[in-house]
C-alpha cells in the first residue's frame, strides 16, 4: 500500500488521498470549484460517495467528528463538508480536531471519510501542521485583475470549449471585475455567442463579442453619467440620476463623488486650456479616460475658469451638505445636476 501521509513540508495535491482539507477565503466561486474537484476525485477513487453537510455555526464538534468516524450504509466513503468552520473549530473544540488529525496520521491516512472545513477566515495554529500531513489548506482569496485575465483565458478553453483572446480578456475584466463567478457566467454566454467557425473549430471570443454581449458594471454607469452632465440636457441628467438611485440602488455618496470629481476636472482643464495645453496634455495629469474624457476637454474650452470655479464650489458645498445630514440625498444631487446645466448654458 502506498504511503498516504505526506512528509513534513511536502506539498500535496487536492485529490482522493486527502482526509482533511481547509478551504478559506472570500472567493466563494473558487471555494466551490475546489470542493467539486475533490468530490469528483473521491468519486473516481471510491465510486459512489455520501456527502454530508454541517453548519459550523450550529453543529457541535462531537457531531461532526462522529459523522467522520462512522461508516456509511451504502457508500464506502463520505465527504463531510462544514461551512462556517471557523465557528466550530475554535477554543476547546480545536483540540478535538487536532486529536482527530493525529488519529488520521497514526492510521497512515486510512479513513472512511474526508473532512472539508470551509470558511471566510482561518486562524493558523498547531492544527495546520497536522492537516498538511493528511490533506491540504487552500486559500480561496479574491484574485487580482492580472490573475483574473489569465484564469479567464484558461477557464474559457477548459470549461467552455472556446478561445478567449488576450484583448477580449482585458475588456471582460475591465467590465465585470475580477470576480471569478461572474467571469465564468459571462464566459458561458460569450462562448455560446462565438459558436464554431465554418470548419468546425472552436469559436474565438474577440473584443467585439465582449463589447456586444457584456454590459458595463453599475460603477461604470455612474462614471458614464459625467458625459451626460456636460450636455446641458437637464431632463436626461435627472432621468439617469433617478435610475441610478431608484433602480440600480447606488449609494448617493458614490454619485456625489463622481459629480464632484467631474467639477474638479472641468475646473482644472479650463485653466489648462487657457494656458495653451492641448487634449493630450490634459488627459494624462487629470486622469481623463472613458467616454467622458473628450466631453470634459471640449467643455473646458467653453466654460471659463470663473464659471468652472463656481461649479466646483457648488458641487463641494452640496457634497458637504449631504455628509452633514442636511436635506434629502436625491434632492441635493438634483441641485448639483442643475448646477452643471447652468454651467453648460453659460458656455462662451
Amino acid at each position: 500500500m502506498a504511503k498516504r501521509v505526506a512528509k513534513e513540508g511536502a506539498s500535496r495535491p487536492l485529490d482522493a488521498t486527502c482526509r482533511m482539507v481547509v478551504l478559506h477565503g472570500d472567493e466563494d466561486f473558487l471555494l466551490q470549484v475546489y470542493t467539486n474537484a475533490l468530490r469528483e476525485s473521491l468519486a473516481k477513487a471510491h465510486g459512489e460517495i455520501d456527502v454530508v453537510t454541517f453548519n459550523g455555526e450550529t453543529a457541535s464538534a462531537a457531531d461532526i467528528l462522529d459523522e467522520c468516524r462512522s461508516f456509511g450504509l451504502i457508500a464506502t466513503h463520505k465527504l463531510v463538508l462544514v461551512d462556517h468552520a471557523d465557528e466550530v473549530v475554535k477554543e476547546e473544540n480545536r483540540a478535538l480536531f487536532e486529536r482527530y488529525a493525529e488519529g488520521l496520521i497514526a492510521a497512515d491516512g486510512e479513513a472512511s471519510a474526508t473532512l472539508v472545513l470551509r470558511c471566510k477566515s482561518w486562524r493558523a495554529g498547531k492544527l495546520d501542521k497536522l492537516i498538511e500531513q493528511v490533506g491540504v489548506i487552500k486559500e480561496c482569496r479574491e484574485v487580482t485583475d492580472a490573475e483574473a485575465i489569465k484564469w479567464a483565458m484558461e477557464c474559457c478553453k477548459k470549461r467552455h470549449s472556446a478561445e478567449l483572446t488576450r484583448e477580449a480578456a482585458d475588456l471582460l475584466i475591465a467590465r465585470v471585475g475580477p470576480s471569478l463567478g461572474r467571469i465564468d457566467s459571462e464566459l458561458g454566454k460569450l462562448a455560446a455567442a462565438a459558436g464554431v467557425d465554418a470548419s468546425g473549430k472552436t469559436g474565438v471570443i474577440t473584443p467585439q463579442v465582449v463589447a456586444e454581449f457584456v454590459k458595463v458594471s453599475r460603477e461604470e454607469e455612474i462614471w458614464a453619467m459625467q458625459g451626460t452632465l456636460l450636455t446641458g440636457d437637464l431632463p436626461r441628467m435627472l432621468g439617469e440620476l433617478n435610475y441610478a438611485i431608484e433602480i440600480s440602488r447606488e449609494a448617493p455618496a458614490k454619485i456625489f463623488f463622481a459629480f464632484t470629481d467631474l467639477a474638479r476636472k472641468v475646473h482644472a482643464a479650463s485653466h489648462g486650456v487657457r494656458q495653451g495645453m492641448n487634449a493630450w496634455q490634459l488627459k494624462g495629469p487629470l486622469k481623463l479616460w472613458g467616454s467622458s474624457a473628450d466631453a470634459i476637454v471640449e467643455a473646458s474650452k467653453q466654460i471659463p475658469p470663473d464659471e468652472a470655479r463656481r461649479l466646483l464650489r457648488a458641487a463641494l458645498n452640496n457634497m458637504l451638505r449631504d455628509r452633514s445630514g442636511l436635506g434629502d440625498d436625491a434632492r441635493t444631487l438634483e441641485r448639483t445636476a442643475m448646477e452643471f446645466a447652468v454651467a453648460s448654458r453659460r458656455k462662451r
